[in-house]
C-alpha cells in the first residue's frame, strides 16, 4: 500500500480538526447551527467586498431579487441570540471578493460562535483552549515552535504600538480615525512583524472605537472597543467582540460605513432591516469570535498557507 502523500496527510488533518472542534463545542454547551449563505446583506465592513448573485445563481441588478454570498454568518446568528438561543456556534462557508495570498482565498471556512452573558475574556479563553486542542499545544513554522497553551499573553493594541511602533496612545487613536493608510501601514510594517517574532500566541485587545463597526465600547474607555484578535507566528487567526446590542447606535454606525464606503467609491450593501429589528427586540450581552477555520488547521500542520489544507484553492479552479 501507497503511504499517503503530505497532501492527504493535511486533509486528514482538517478532517480530524472538524471533528474535534465539533466536540469542543458540544462539551461546552454550545449548540451547532447552520445560516443562509445568499443573504440580503453582506455586511458593510469597509474593508470587505462581497459576491453579489440572484437566488437562481445569476448575476442581477434587480434590487427585489439580490443576494450576496455571505462574508460571515454574524447577522443571522445573532438574530438567533435574539430569539433566545444560548451558546451557538457555527462551521461554514463564507465568500470575499479580491482576497487571494497566502492567508487568503475568496471561498473559506469559517468558525464563529456566540456566548450569551459572557464578556471577551471569557470568549479568549474559549478560543485559546479550542487552539490548543486542536494543535496539542504548539505549532511549528518554520523550524520554529510557537507555544499556543492557553493562558496566552494579552496586549492592548495601543500597548503594541507604543512598544512596537514607538506611537504613542493619542497618536494612534487619532491614526486609526483620521488617517487609516498610517494607522494600517505602522500595524503591518511595525506592529504584526514583532508580533510574528514572538514564540507564543499573543491576544491583541481594545482597539480603537473607530475600528470596530460590531463591537461595544468599553466601559471604562469609550474610545476603545472590546474588540480582540489573536496572533500566532503572524498570523492573524480571529476578530472577537463584545457585541454592541444598541439597535440605535448600530444603526448610525451602517449609515456611517455606508457613507464612507460610497465616498471612497466602493459597493454600497443594503443595511440588514431585520437584523436591527432583533437587536431592537433586545439581543442578551454576549461575546463572539470569528475563527478563519482554513488559518488554524494550517498552523496545526506547520504552515501558513492555507492553499496547503485546502482540498482546491482558487488557482485550482
Amino acid at each position: 500500500m501507497t503511504a499517503p502523500s503530505g497532501y492527504a496527510k493535511r486533509l486528514a488533518a482538517r478532517a480530524r480538526a472538524l471533528e474535534s472542534t465539533r466536540a469542543f463545542f458540544a462539551s461546552r454547551g454550545y449548540l451547532e447551527v447552520e445560516t443562509p449563505i445568499a443573504i440580503p446583506s453582506p455586511g458593510l465592513d469597509l474593508h470587505l467586498d462581497a459576491f453579489e448573485v440572484a437566488p437562481t445563481g445569476v448575476v442581477t441588478t434587480a434590487a427585489a431579487t439580490k443576494r450576496f454570498l455571505s462574508t460571515s454568518p454574524e447577522y443571522q446568528m445573532k438574530r438567533l441570540l435574539a430569539a433566545g438561543h444560548g451558546r451557538i456556534f457555527q462551521i461554514t462557508r463564507a465568500f470575499r471578493a479580491g482576497e487571494l495570498g497566502e492567508r487568503h482565498n475568496p471561498e473559506f471556512t469559517i468558525l464563529e460562535f456566540y456566548r450569551p452573558g459572557a464578556g471577551v475574556e471569557a470568549v479568549m479563553r474559549d478560543t485559546e483552549q479550542l487552539l490548543a486542542r486542536v494543535t496539542g499545544g504548539s505549532v511549528t513554522i518554520d523550524g520554529r515552535e510557537i507555544d499556543v497553551r492557553p493562558p496566552l499573553p494579552r496586549v492592548t493594541l495601543i500597548e503594541a504600538f507604543e512598544r512596537w511602533a514607538a506611537t504613542p496612545a493619542d497618536e494612534t487613536l487619532r491614526l486609526a480615525e483620521h488617517d487609516e493608510d498610517a494607522f494600517f501601514e505602522k500595524l503591518a510594517f511595525e506592529v504584526e512583524p514583532a508580533l510574528a517574532a514572538l514564540d507564543r500566541g499573543v491576544f491583541v485587545t481594545e482597539y480603537p472605537a473607530s475600528q470596530a463597526s460590531l463591537a461595544r465600547r468599553k466601559a471604562d474607555d469609550p474610545r476603545v472597543a472590546e474588540r480582540f484578535e489573536l496572533y500566532v507566528a503572524g498570523v492573524e487567526l480571529c476578530n472577537g467582540f463584545g457585541e454592541l446590542t444598541d439597535a440605535a447606535e448600530q444603526r448610525a454606525r451602517f449609515e456611517r460605513d455606508q457613507a464612507t464606503r460610497a465616498a471612497r467609491g466602493k459597493p454600497v450593501y443594503p443595511i440588514d432591516e431585520r437584523f436591527l429589528e432583533a437587536l431592537a427586540r433586545g439581543m442578551p450581552a454576549a461575546g463572539g469570535n470569528a475563527i478563519g477555520f482554513d488559518r488554524m488547521v494550517a498552523l496545526a500542520c506547520g504552515t501558513r498557507a492555507i492553499r496547503e489544507v485546502l482540498a482546491f484553492s482558487e488557482e485550482e479552479l
